[in-house]
């Protein structure tokens, strides 16, 4: 980008300045990038404002739980010699300014083709159309660099400005605390040299300060969002209330995807507050007076539904994802050695691994909130792309993005669930119908759970060669739907899309850092099945199950300490030190008492070298999860407590999902419809987690997925350890009983 990179400008405006060429008005500090200062202008990532109230901090990711706001502003914060405990933050509105330039997706065929024909085109048209985007552990990696600049640049504007006013030059000024220090000694606070803030501009790349200068950044700091949640004063999508709002639910065509024929809404009417049942796409939209009055109308409409376009079962499903294997032509995205030639030396190891669909179940069901007034559309939205939610708003309204106004608020969950727009665009239709009165939707967490876009089904094989205590030889089949292919069929409304590999198709297999001579990763993709999408951990939350399960195999085949081979195999200093390290968190080499077992799991995940072992012990009741060691290489850590927060989170679903998640499929419909047979884990059950952070210091490292792909392989490690069971499906409570 240049010179647009990062271009901040700052401008007096009614008692306030906004530093990136936006207009903030006092009375919207709530909001504040209300208007651009100038259209013809560029504006690059606002995330400043000041004025006599203080300094806002905004941060242009979702905050669905894992602190994000938080570090995002320290990063500002850090440069602009402010401390963080004295700054409000906000989520920004969509808009491409906030382009997440690490993290953004493939979406569409259009895109795809771009990217083949002209890569920067490809890549253009994504930020320009649905550019802010939280997920893949990337907020952190684009915002490193960009939002400390921020900081930088706006601090260096308020030294001019007090250097102005008191005629000096800036270079004898220094600052500290929110205030610019004087030679003698005076402080000048920020908020009280808005005035004089008046048309200076700040540089375009600002020094920016060395890590062995950081105050703030580096150190634990408060979540943002702690008093507001603790006191249930937290605002989700699912609190907002206005006057006069009416309330809506869907009822879905129990076949995923599937369209109405024609529906009878004779009984719904007379019920209580009961205004209208329209159908919209694979659903009744039932609007009435409030969310329950809705629910139970919804349960009197009549329906005539398609039939659905996937198979009937979940051994079926299965089936299709085995077929791929068998009838299909893969393709090899590692191919190092020859493993066919060494597995004909003498017979392979073998087998065959299993992972079923899982749903996102976020605590907050999906919804959104909608108000189409004459030509401006509101949508409040728990969401991780507000960009693309504008875009499909103003599509369905047939107004200008412009004209439709994203309102970002806390979500409980996200997962990636997200990601994706059904909940707004039902929000809007039923907006479209009501015109001119707000109109809040809210799912059932029965279709929460039963019209998720799913972590795919998976399945793998494996074949591999042990020669004096090390593989010589590993040989992995993939196969499973493609998330890109489902992400288009949905979002750009185009049905024909066949199902194509996508790089979460190998992600965690491919790109581990072993050094085995044959070592080839096939990857296949399955027919079209139920939709599919983006899920904690993504390609990695299956993949890393399959190898790292593999390569445990080939250890206890070579009669090899399965921690010692692991370390054997590699030549990478993080990888290295992070199984060394959780060996001593674990006392992996000690005796454990009887009825006790260890098993490790090691994975580079999004870069992030991450080992995990768990001890679990077994009990009359069950097997028991008694510790988890986890160590994480994050590159540099910004903020401690809050990273061994995110990897206890990401180690605790990814037991969730390896000790009982399960989504399966009867006649075309999903069994499973609420937490009494989609559980997760009780408190009770969940083993004490200890974390290890460290820093290569090179790069920044996502950590919000690291500890989910892990934790199912050294559970079923651990698992086989002690019970001698190589378990190759999961769920694991299939097979064994937990406490």
């Amino acid at each position: 980008m240049k010179r647009r990179k990062f271009i901040i400008t700052s401008v007096t405006v009614a008692g306030g300045i906004a530093i990136g060429g936006y207009l903030a008005r006092p009375e919207t500090i709530t909001n504040p990038l209300v208007d651009y200062l100038n259209e013809n202008e560029i504006a690059i990532t606002p995330y400043i404002i000041i004025d006599s109230a203080g300094i806002t901090i905004i941060a242009p990711r979702a905050e669905m739980g894992q602190g994000i706001h938080g570090t995002l502003a320290v990063l500002v914060a850090e440069e602009l010699d402010v401390p963080f405990t004295e700054v409000k933050v906000i989520h920004g509105p969509a808009s491409a300014i906030y382009a997440n330039n690490i993290g953004y997706p493939r979406e569409g065929k259009l895109i795809s083709t771009l990217r083949r024909v002209d890569k920067r085109a490809g890549t253009k048209f994504i930020r320009a159309r649905h550019p802010q985007f939280t997920g893949g552990q990337s907020s952190i990696r684009d915002g490193f660099v960009k939002m400390r600049k921020a900081g930088a640049a706006a601090r260096l504007v308020l030294i001019k400005a007090a250097a102005r006013k008191y005629g000096m030059e800036p270079d004898l000024l220094k600052t500290g605390n929110g205030k610019v220090v004087l030679p003698d000694g005076t402080t000048i606070s920020y908020t009280s040299l808005v005035d004089d803030a008046r048309g200076i501009k700040a540089p375009t790349a600002p020094p920016l300060k060395p890590r062995e200068e950081w105050t703030q950044l580096g150190r634990s700091q408060p979540r943002v969002d702690m008093i507001s949640k603790c006191t249930g004063t937290a605002e989700y999508s699912i609190d907002i209330r206005f006057p006069e709002m009416l309330y809506a639910t869907v009822k879905f065509n129990p076949h995923i995807g599937a369209g109405v024929k024609e529906f009878d809404d004779s009984k719904a009417k007379d019920m209580p507050g009961f205004v209208k049942a329209i159908s919209r796409l694979d659903c009744i939209i039932v609007i009435a007076t409030n969310t329950w009055y809705a629910m139970q109308a919804a349960k009197l409409i009549d329906v005539e539904w398609e039939p659905a376009k996937y198979p009937e079962s979940t051994e079926d499903h299965r089936n299709a994802v085995l077929q791929a294997m068998d009838n299909s032509k893969g393709k090899n995205k590692r191919n190092d050695g020859d493993v066919d030639t060494e597995f004909a030396k003498g017979e392979p190891i073998e087998g065959t691994y299993h992972v079923p669909y899982l749903a996102h179940a976020t605590l907050e069901p999906q919804n959104a909130v909608a108000w189409l007034k004459e030509d401006q559309l509101d949508i409040w939205a728990g969401n991780q792309q507000p960009g693309k939610a504008q875009h499909v708003g103003a599509e369905i309204a047939g107004i200008s993005p412009k004209s439709v106004k994203v309102h970002t608020t806390y979500m409980g969950g996200g997962f990636g669930r997200r990601l994706e727009s059904d909940f707004t665009i039902l929000a809007v239709h039923a907006a479209l119908e009501m015109k001119g009165k707000p109109v809040k939707v809210t799912w059932s967490r029965e279709s929460d759970m039963t019209h998720d876009v799913y972590r795919p089904i998976a399945s793998a094989r494996f074949r591999g060669s042990v020669s004096e205590g090390k593989p010589v030889a590993l040989s992995i089949e993939l196969s499973s739907p493609s998330l890109f292919s489902s992400s288009e069929r949905r979002n750009e409304g185009n049905d024909d899309v066949l199902e194509g590999l996508d790089k979460f198709s190998t992600a965690g297999a491919i790109d581990q850092p072993y050094e085995i001579k044959n070592y080839r990763v096939t990857a296949y993709t399955s027919r079209r099945l139920l939709p599919v999408g983006w899920f904690r951990g993504v390609g990695e939350s299956q993949n890393v199950f399959f190898h790292d399960s593999a390569i445990d195999e080939l250890a206890h085949a070579a009669g090899a300490d399965p921690l010692e081979m692991r370390i054997s195999l590699l030549r990478h200093e993080p990888s290295l030190a992070v199984l060394k390290a959780v060996a001593e968190m674990s006392n992996w080499y000690s005796d454990l008492p009887d009825g006790h077992a260890r098993g490790v799991a090691y994975a580079l995940s999004s870069e992030a070298a991450t080992a995990q072992v768990i001890e679990i012990s077994t009990t009359d009741a069950g097997i028991r999860l008694e510790k988890v060691f986890v160590a994480v290489d994050v590159g540099i850590a910004l903020d401690p407590v809050n990273i061994q927060a995110q990897v206890q989170s990401s180690v605790i679903f990814g037991l969730c999902a390896a000790i009982h998640g399960e989504i399966t499929v009867t006649d075309s419909k999903v069994d499973q419809t609420n937490f009494h047979d989609y559980s997760i884990m009780r408190i009770d059950q969940a083993p004490k987690i200890e974390v290890s952070i460290h820093e290569n210091g090179t790069k920044i490292y996502g950590v919000g997925e690291s500890g989910t792909p892990t934790a199912p392989p050294a559970l079923g490690n651990a698992i086989f350890a002690l019970t001698g069971k190589r378990i190759r499906e999961l769920p694991f409570s299939k097979t064994v009983k937990f406490a």
